[in-house]
C-alpha cells in the first residue's frame, strides 16, 4: 500500500499558494484493507474514505471514466498504478503527486505547465466529462492574475464538446457549483468570457449570454453593450465585497434588457421587472439557493431606484426599502447599496466617481427603522396600526430627504 498526496495540495504548494485541503491517492490497496484501518467510506461510486484522525479524504488509484455521469467503467483494484490514476485528471497542473517523501511525481508536464502559466487537459479522457469545461473556466478565474492562459488544443478540444451538445448532460446542482466557485474567484469575468468564446455560455446561462450585444444609451453607458456593463460591474462588486450574494446580483442585475423590445432601443424600460422573472427561471434551472434568488430579484427590481434616489416620493422610497426586505433584514439593504454601487462605478470612466445615494439611502432607512409599532397609540391595533406607523415613515422620510436635498444644494 503506498500513499500520494494529489492535485491541489501539490499545485498551490509549487506556486507558493495557500493549500485549501489535502487529499490523498492510495495505490495497491482494497476496500476492505481501508475499512480495517478505521477508514469511513464515503464514496458510493468508488471508494473514497475519510481518515479517521486528519478526517482528509483518501481515495483508491482508479481508472476508467473520470466521473458519475459519464460513459465507461470505473477500475479500482490494486493493479492500478498511480500513473493511470493521475491520466484521468483533468489539467496536467492538477495531475502531479508527491510521496511520503515529499518527492514530486509528475508524469504529464504539470510543473513546466505551471511555470509557463498554462492551463493544459491531461488527455483525452477530459471530454468524459462535461463538468470540466465550467472548472477550467474556474481555474482561468482564479489564476489569471498569475498570467495563466488557456492552452490552444484544450480551448479547441472544449469547443468540440459544446459543439456535441455535452452541455446539455450537466447536472443542475454541480453548475451552480462551479459558478459559484468562479464568482468567489479573483477574476470571475474570465469564467464567463471563456464560457461565451466556447460558446458554452448560450448553453448554460442563456439569460446572460443574451445580454452581449445589446446597446445601451452611450451616456450613462460609454462601454454601451450590456454584456460588457455586466462583466464591468461584476469586477467592481469584486473588489467592493467578498460576499458571493453580492456579486450573483451583480450578475444578474440587468438581466431584462436582454429581453427589451428592439423598437425601444438603446433604452430599457421594464427591464427590472422582465429581469425579475428571468432571475427566477435561472435559479430555478440550477437550483440557485432562496437567500441568492431573493436579494438578486430585489437588486434587479429596485437598482434603478437608487440610482434615481434624490428624485423619488418618500413613497416611493418607503415602498423600496419595504420590497427589499429591509426592516426585516437589514443586511439585505446593505448587499442591495453594494450592488447599485458595483453597477454604477463599472461603466466606462465611472470607476472612481463618487455613489453618495448608497449612504443617503442607509440614512433614509435609519430614520423610518426607528418608527415600530412600540412608537404607535397603544390602541391601534391591525390595518389601522400598520396604515399609522406607513404615515409616519413616510413623513420622517420626507423630512430627510429635505435635509440632504439642501445640504447638496
Amino acid at each position: 500500500m503506498q500513499v500520494y498526496l494529489v492535485g491541489g495540495a501539490v499545485r498551490d504548494r509549487l506556486l507558493d499558494k495557500p493549500v485549501r485541503e489535502r487529499d490523498f491517492v492510495v495505490v495497491g490497496a482494497t476496500p476492505e484493507q481501508m475499512q480495517a484501518r478505521g477508514f469511513r467510506r464515503v464514496g458510493s461510486y468508488f471508494p473514497v474514505f475519510i481518515h479517521p484522525q486528519t478526517h482528509e479524504e483518501y481515495a483508491l488509484a482508479r481508472s476508467g471514466r473520470p466521473e458519475a455521469g459519464s460513459s465507461g467503467e470505473v477500475i479500482y483494484d490494486r493493479s492500478v498504478t498511480l500513473e493511470q490514476d493521475l491520466a484521468r485528471r483533468d489539467l496536467t497542473i492538477n495531475a502531479m503527486a508527491e510521496d511520503t517523501q515529499g518527492e514530486l511525481i509528475d508524469p504529464y508536464g504539470g510543473r513546466e505547465d505551471l511555470q509557463k502559466r498554462i492551463l493544459r487537459h491531461v488527455s483525452d479522457a477530459f471530454t468524459e466529462d462535461p463538468i470540466r469545461v465550467l472548472r477550467v473556466a474556474r481555474f482561468l478565474a482564479r489564476y489569471a492574475d498569475l498570467g495563466f492562459t488557456l492552452a490552444p488544443e484544450t480551448h479547441a478540444l472544449m469547443r468540440e464538446m459544446v459543439a456535441a451538445g455535452q452541455m446539455d448532460r450537466l447536472v443542475a446542482e454541480r453548475v451552480w457549483q462551479e459558478l459559484c466557485g468562479a464568482l468567489g474567484e479573483t477574476q470571475p469575468r474570465r469564467f464567463f468570457e471563456l464560457l461565451r468564446s466556447l460558446g458554452a455560455l448560450q448553453r448554460v446561462l442563456p439569460e446572460l449570454d443574451a445580454l452581449f450585444g445589446v446597446p445601451q444609451p452611450v451616456v450613462w453607458h460609454p462601454e454601451v453593450d450590456c454584456g460588457e456593463h455586466t462583466l464591468m460591474a461584476l469586477q467592481v462588486a469584486v473588489e467592493l465585497s467578498d460576499d458571493l450574494e453580492v456579486r450573483f446580483a451583480t450578475l444578474t442585475h440587468d438581466l431584462g434588457k436582454g429581453t427589451t423590445p428592439k423598437r425601444i432601443l438603446p433604452g430599457h424600460y421594464g427591464h427590472g421587472e422582465r429581469g425579475s422573472r428571468l432571475i427566477d427561471q435561472l435559479c430555478d434551472r440550477i437550483r440557485v439557493p432562496r437567500r441568492f434568488r431573493e436579494l438578486a430579484r430585489g437588486c434587479a427590481s429596485y437598482h434603478g431606484h437608487l440610482h434615481r434616489l434624490y428624485e423619488l416620493r418618500p413613497k416611493t422610497v418607503l415602498k423600496m426599502l419595504t420590497g427589499l426586505g429591509a426592516f426585516r433584514q437589514p443586511r439585505r439593504l446593505t448587499q442591495f447599496i453594494l450592488v447599485c454601487q458595483a453597477d454604477f462605478q463599472g461603466r466606462g470612466g465611472f470607476r472612481q466617481r463618487p455613489y453618495p445615494q448608497g449612504e443617503d439611502l442607509m440614512r433614509l432607512y435609519r430614520v423610518a427603522a426607528e418608527v415600530t409599532s412600540a412608537t404607535q397609540d397603544a390602541s391601534l391595533m391591525g390595518r389601522l396600526l400598520g396604515d399609522a406607523i406607513e404615515r409616519e415613515r413616510i413623513e420622517r422620510i420626507g423630512e430627510m430627504m429635505r435635509t440632504i436635498n439642501a445640504v447638496a444644494d
